[in-house]
């Protein structure tokens, strides 16, 4: 096979061994973390955002109920809580409906206010009244109310006040959650960053909800950027924030009122440098601390005195390219004439199925494991990742197939695709290596069935991406899926519930799915819940309404001054720098 030109992209530049070596360095900017990355913050505010850049800053500025406990995916330490509720403490109860949270006392807020039960019942009931599309909120709303939001498919409210207030209760210095219906990974979903703790005096002075029953819906599912916390914080985590310049950098300083021990960092900046080159001689020279590599980059690191590089890191995530069955065609450019002339395509052109399967087998799996990820990944079998329970290693996968892919375009739209050709654009976010090539490979190797196959693959930054999304205009879309919590549901629901937060969006809709999906969440029978997940990974690959590209192992670069991080699959951006209570730098 001839070396495409897609592929030089992931060709990498091997350092010679003794040709890049730093010199032993003092410790440069000994109280401040400099983490350079490429994401682009969404929002500050934590029943807003639902991306791993966002929750980064957001994991360090405010604090949950409860925590995960190092490294440990599935066991917890109380933070705002005084211990973590089981059946045995009395805070599950027998039913496993009812879930109890004694709150810790004389823990301050930035702004200097005392933390209470009140700001805890303030904090939920907020986020489910935001319930913004395509927010984190439905694991709220699913346990809470038994339902997947605030709104139905067509955005009318379709819940009373009343709904929200009586699932979650003060008592004294207890806060008391009603479920609907037992759910097995109902802790999980408390230890992220959508269980933050606000401060409800702060965010009234700011204008946002006034915990009124009267005005809920006024803040029912705002604008982007209206959110109430969008660019400002008040938490109660170890850090403050100074400073929010979107697409430039982050600054948080420390909190030296912190409950607990203050932090060893004076400050954390995360600076966004899209280009590697900047970012690569940021890290030899001392300027950055902590940086983000591409996979086709990753040797370029690697022996070099002075940088540390921690290998094979597990992951709980999976990346997929997603067809959108629906595309929202108003002022859209890139479905071109929005027909199936040669010039662009329908709004409906991903849901014939032939047309999916033909991008399916299009696919060089083999190709992109090797020279992209040097063969650290692995191909999904569907959308349960390794290392979850119900993961059916057996499943069916699509394999790199041109003459199948042929045959799939050959018969899509009874013969009119083949026949009339078709253009449209193909996004991915600014500074991801890994989508572009995944774009490149998808759009060389369909071109190459019929001349009259265009793609054009162009990049935005991450925060246009996500809006393009949430208003249902992307095409074809590649974009990954960090765990929110370690259970199958987690993957299954987004990827494939007609209400999932990527499905939702792609306009997937399968009933016998959307059921399948809520029994087995709603059953604690390990076999019962197997069998049902199990069905809708094969109706996945029959189905076909997304294409798993890969899971891999991470890697995590820093100075070796760098003391104190550790890695936590479900933390977001853990592969870069987690949770930054525990670091410091020196030697």
């Amino acid at each position: 096979m001839k070396i495409k030109w897609w592929l030089l992209l992931a060709m990498v530049l091997v350092v010679a061994s003794g040709s890049a070596v730093l010199a032993a360095q003092a410790v440069k900017n000994p109280d401040t973390l400099i983490i350079a990355d490429i994401g682009t913050v969404d929002s500050l505010d934590p029943a807003w955002a639902y991306d791993t850049a966002s929750g980064a800053r957001i994991m360090n500025l405010y604090e949950t109920l409860i925590w995960y406990d190092g490294e440990n995916t599935d066991k917890f330490i109380p933070v705002l809580a005084t211990e973590v509720p089981t059946v045995e403490n009395g805070g599950i109860s027998d039913n496993g409906l009812t879930y109890t949270f004694h709150i810790k006392k004389g823990i301050k807020f930035h702004n200097g206010a005392e933390l209470t039960p009140e700001d805890v019942e303030y904090s939920f009931e907020r986020a489910m009244v935001q319930d913004r599309d395509g927010g984190p909120i439905w694991m709220l709303y699913e346990p809470l109310l038994g339902s997947h939001g605030s709104r139905d498919g067509e955005g009318n409210i379709v819940i009373d006040f009343k709904d929200i207030d009586d699932t979650i209760e003060v008592v004294g210095n207890d806060v008391v959650f009603h479920l609907k219906q037992p759910y097995p990974p109902f802790l999980a979903v408390w230890a992220n960053t959508w269980g933050s703790i606000v401060s409800k005096e702060f965010c009234v002075e700011n204008g946002d909800w006034p915990g009124t029953a009267e005005t809920w819906k006024e803040y029912n599912n705002p604008e982007p950027g209206e959110e109430g916390l969008h660019g400002i914080a008040c938490g109660s985590g170890p850090f403050k924030l100074e400073r929010w310049e979107p697409g430039v950098e982050t600054v948080l300083v420390r909190h030296n009122d912190y409950w607990r021990e203050p932090a060893k960092l004076k400050r954390a900046i995360w600076k966004v440098i899209d280009e590697w080159t900047t970012r690569k001689l940021m890290i030899m020279a001392g300027d950055a601390d902590i940086v983000y590599v591409p996979r086709q980059y990753m040797l370029e690191l690697e022996e070099i005195k002075g940088i540390r590089v921690t290998k094979n890191l597990p992951t709980i995530d999976l990346a997929a390219a997603f067809f959108n069955l629906d595309i929202n065609p108003e002022g859209n450019t890139d479905i071109g004439s929005g027909k199936l002339d040669g010039k662009g395509i329908p709004s409906d052109f991903f849901s014939d199925k032939d047309v999916r399967s033909g991008f399916a087998y299009s696919f060089d799996w083999d190709t992109y494991l090797k020279d992209v990820f040097f063969n650290e990944a692995e191909q999904p079998v569907g959308p349960i990742p390794t290392g979850l329970a119900y993961r059916n290693p057996k499943q069916k996968v699509f394999h790199f197939d041109p003459e199948k892919a042929k045959e799939y375009f050959q018969k899509a739209w009874g013969g009119k695709v083949w026949e009339k050709g078709f253009q449209f654009n193909m996004l991915y976010n600014t500074g991801n290596a890994q989508r572009e090539v995944a774009a490149f490979m998808f759009k060389e190797n369909v071109e190459s069935l019929n001349p009259k196959f265009r793609i054009e693959v162009r990049s935005v930054e991450w925060a246009s991406y996500l809006r393009e999304l949430i208003q249902r205009r992307l095409t074809l879309f590649l974009i990954g899926w960090v765990a929110d919590f370690a259970d199958a549901h987690n993957f299954v629901h987004p990827f494939m519930h007609s209400q999932g937060d990527f499905s939702c969006f792609q306009s997937y809709n399968n009933p016998l799915v959307d059921e399948l999906i809520w029994r087995a969440i709603n059953t604690t029978e390990s076999k019962e819940r197997e069998r049902m997940y199990h069905q809708l990974q094969i109706i996945y690959h029959d189905d076909c309404p997304s294409v798993p590209l890969h899971q891999m192992l991470r890697r995590h670069y820093e100075r070796d001054w760098v003391k104190g991080w550790y890695y936590n699959p479900i933390l977001p951006n853990g592969d870069i720098a987690g949770y930054l209570y525990s670091i410091s730098k020196g030697w």
